[in-house]
């Protein structure tokens, strides 16, 4: 594979008569492989098993087919979409010698008929058309995806994980909140150590106790409360454990130096570093483009209109920087990226500010990302001392 990978095109030279391409179709009970074999007129498509081994055989008996036919194969490219399988496949394959990509699903253009065929045979044909076009070079036919190691798809899995955390939290809260309504008791509060004692002790406006079913169910949901917000303290512990432990690991010095803006919190900087900001990105137009924090423009002829987020990268970034940004307006107020929005919103205007609070967030992920490549500090922020 070359050095100068393009996930737009490839920039590695190719010989169709030396190289043998195969595509799969990748789905939970079976693999569909696709392949273009040198010297051989149709088109091999096989059905297997999901085992790997099975795959690396059948790509051996296609190489030995083209060299059979005539073909010396001084290449073996294989290419997936990305998705439930998608990465493990290609990390192993590529660990045997093979060039393997991932398919970003949605780079491919498909028939906009209103019930177009679709099955996996035609699907296969149009991954090996799609990245036919990429090997030879030519932009627009898909895009790949770039593979990350193990190590990083592990390191996003605290703060994921502590993100389901908080929503089954806040689930469980105003669960309890609905029950306890219903039953016309306000002022209960589930966050409380003792909460299962005052629980027992409610009365409803009748002067009666709980009735004994929702009683029980309550307890059960305090119960399931408190396992959670103890999971979700270990799971921030345990991050604190490693940014001590090795603070000048690459990942851990971008979360301290993000960490240093007041307003930005340990958990918003660790989700942003493994999310985004650790990823090789080429521009500021491409961190905003991963985040899905740009425009999706409607033009034909006379009209145009814009439909509003493109919303096709990375959803908690994007959320993460929403948030963020209207928190940057209080924190940050003599900032100039602040005042830059200050001055677009004077109108006092709803539709404008929510308008405008994403373009700030677009703008301050750009800072960030400058921030921890090139140690450039945004206009006018406030930095806590440096730990």
């Amino acid at each position: 594979m070359s050095d100068r990978f393009d996930v737009r095109k490839s920039n590695s030279p190719f010989d169709q008569n030396r190289t043998l391409l195969d595509v799969i179709e990748l789905s939970q009970t079976s693999w569909l492989v696709g392949g273009i074999v040198p010297g051989l007129k149709r088109r091999p498509l096989k059905k297997l098993d999901c085992e790997k081994e099975e795959l690396l055989g059948l790509l051996v008996r296609w190489r030995d087919e083209a060299v059979k036919a005539g073909h010396e194969i001084d290449r073996i490219v294989v290419a997936c979409e990305c998705g439930r399988d998608g990465f493990w496949l290609v990390r192993w394959l590529t660990a045997r010698g093979l060039e393997a990509y991932a398919i970003h699903a949605a780079s491919i253009a498909v028939s906009r008929e209103h019930r177009r065929a679709k099955t996996d045979r035609l699907d296969t044909e149009l991954l090996k058309r799609a990245f036919l076009g990429w090997l030879r070079g030519e932009a627009g036919h898909c895009s790949m995806v770039t593979i990350p190691t193990c190590e990083e798809e592990d390191a996003k899995r605290p703060s994921r994980e502590r993100e389901t955390l908080m929503k089954e939290r806040t689930r469980l809260i105003n669960a309890m909140k609905g029950d306890l309504t219903r039953l016309g008791i306000n002022n209960f509060n589930p966050k409380l150590r003792d909460a299962p004692t005052k629980l027992e002790a409610l009365r409803t406006p009748e002067g009666t106790p709980i009735p004994r079913n929702t009683l029980a169910k309550l307890l059960r949901d305090l119960e399931r409360l408190r396992l959670v917000v103890a999971q979700v303290k270990a799971i921030e512990a345990a991050r604190l454990e490693r940014l001590e432990s090795s603070p000048r690991d690459k990942p851990h010095a971008m979360v301290l130096q993000l960490a240093r803006v007041v307003g930005i919190g340990i958990e918003t900087a660790d989700m942003l570093v493994r999310e985004i900001l650790s990823r090789k990105l080429r521009d500021r137009r491409a961190v905003a483009r991963y985040a899905g924090l740009t425009g999706a423009p409607d033009e034909s002829g006379s009209k145009r209109r814009e439909k509003g987020l493109a919303k096709a990268g990375n959803a908690r970034v994007r959320r993460g920087m929403i948030q963020l940004a209207w928190r940057l307006l209080k924190f940050q107020k003599d900032s100039a990226l602040v005042q830059w929005y200050r001055e677009r919103t004077s109108d006092c205007r709803g539709g404008t500010r929510k308008t405008m609070i994403v373009a700030l967030a677009r703008k301050l992920l750009v800072a960030l990302w400058r921030l921890v490549t090139s140690g450039e500090i945004p206009q006018g922020f406030i930095l806590r001392p440096a730990l």
